[in-house]
């Protein structure tokens, strides 16, 4: 019997596929499992790197899976001795780097929750956030630390001194966590206003995730692959992180301030074969002006986060020779409509969100509830638990079982009695040679009851 990783059709993945056969791909089991475990340790004979960490300043660091499965197990250790029990939390605020992975998966193997944060929140943004989660430690770098002394956690500078001292401990550690035992805590963006809670996930939750990784990502053994979304949301860290770790796969992560030329340049020196990016990430791409400087052996591309606009999407295919494939979810629900990328069958259709997951039962309702006709818009909704969960975005479907983004469903404006979607509007405003970014809203009007105000970025000094 095929394994879902040996399956790269859309036929076979709809024939296949089954939520057993996910618990197959590990070597936990549905009473004990630890995603550092499934992520790091068991990898750790691979002579291919774990993860290489592309860098703003030019510079790459490179770890392999015994490095970072040694550094997080005396991690683990350390915790121990300083009294961090199974279940606490402990923040996390580094870029990707070698105290990034220690702390996150070394947090998980002690039992404990790791909470990864933002690392360009300012004081406010962490205390919110910390006030909330009430980590026993908050794990920075030197840089970071002096604004962070009032968040209220104590603050860990994981430095050269930090790893000195770790080396007194061992580098094993017996992680036996129950797979139903939180492991992360991961907040969605929010703002200083108004926080939203973390979603809360258990060790568990990387079985599930493999339903993106192998549909919405194309992820299979043997990629090389590349996510330049920080880890600390979770387009970087769950599917730019946790789901190749744990098939094996290579990791290309992004640290410091993102430049465009900087990650083409990266594709070519590390022959990655598969990115996943989010839209704004291929936008600066294009905008940059670099792209036909390198050689490219990229094979499958996905984008999460926002739709691509058409001028993009046509960059893309002209830059890599195929297009970038949508992988549409929320951090809540998880990802529900893919674009199967790698999968021969399967075409994609510029501008759509693609067909549902194997196995997903994923429509588009009206106002009461009822599913609409092909080409009409409501409400993205899917099937969960015996019940419709609402998305709270907008989208429609084809005569070809093909799914579209309306927008958020506060994103609608309606003037003078006419409906139009904001993300229509702003893919027609980027078409124009002059823009880079461009945001639509409906405001205010006497008259129509709305109209369109749009915020532009030129693409001139």
């Amino acid at each position: 019997m095929a394994r879902l990783t040996d399956i790269t059709s859309y036929a076979d993945a709809q024939a296949e596929f089954s939520p057993a056969k996910l618990w197959e791909l590990f070597d936990g089991d549905r009473e004990r499992l630890n995603i550092a475990h499934e992520c790091i340790d068991r990898h750790a004979g691979r002579t291919d790197p774990a993860v290489i960490v592309v860098r703003a300043d030019g510079s790459t660091e490179t770890l392999g899976f015994r490095d970072i499965a040694e550094d997080s197990s005396r991690f683990a250790h350390w915790l121990a001795a300083e009294g961090v029990q199974p279940g606490d939390r402990v923040a996390v605020m580094l870029e990707p780097s070698r105290a990034f992975y220690a702390a996150v998966f070394g947090t998980m193997k002690r039992g404990a929750i790791a909470v990864p944060l933002f690392t360009l929140f300012g004081p406010d943004g962490v205390k919110l956030r910390v006030d909330d989660c009430k980590p026993r430690l908050l794990v920075t770098n030197a840089e970071k630390a002096p604004l962070l002394a009032s968040a209220g956690p104590r603050v860990v500078v994981a430095d050269a001194a930090f790893f000195a001292d770790l080396a007194r401990f061992e580098p094993r550690f017996a992680s036996g966590t129950a797979a139903d035992a939180l492991a992360i805590f991961q907040y969605t963006s929010g703002t200083t206003r108004e926080l939203p809670e973390a979603v809360k996930h258990s060790h568990r939750s990387i079985v599930t995730l493999m339903v993106a990784a192998l549909y919405g990502t194309g992820l299979r053994p043997g990629d090389r692959f590349i996510c330049p979304s920080s880890p600390a949301w979770g387009h970087g860290l769950w599917h730019g992180t946790l789901a190749p770790l744990a098939l094996g796969i290579t990791v290309g992560a992004y640290a410091g301030k993102f430049n465009a030329e900087r990650l083409l340049s990266a594709l070519q020196e590390h022959r990655f074969t598969n990115i996943s990016a989010a839209a704004t990430h291929y936008r600066m791409m294009r905008n940059s002006g670099a792209a036909n400087r390198y050689r490219y052996g990229i094979q499958k591309l996905s984008f999460t986060g926002e739709p691509i606009d058409s001028e993009t999407a046509a960059f893309v295919e002209q830059t890599f020779g195929r297009p970038a494939c949508s992988m549409y979810g929320t951090t809540e629900i998880g990802v529900i409509l893919v674009s199967y990328p790698g999968a021969s069958d399967f075409a994609v259709k510029p501008g759509s969100l693609g067909k549902p997951i194997p196995g997903g039962r994923i429509e588009v309702h009206d106002a009461a509830g009822q599913a609409c006709a092909p080409g009409v818009v409501g409400e993205l909704k899917v099937w969960r638990r015996e019940q419709w969960i609402a998305t709270k975005d907008l989208g429609r479907t084809d005569e070809d079982g093909y799914f579209y983004h309306a927008g958020r469903a506060d994103d609608v404006i309606i003037s003078a009695g006419w409906t139009m979607s904001a993300v229509e509007i702003e893919d027609a405003i980027l078409k124009h040679r002059e823009v880079r970014e461009a945001a639509a809203i409906g405001v205010p009007d006497p008259l129509r009851g709305q109209v369109v105000k749009a915020f532009v970025v030129a693409d001139r000094p």
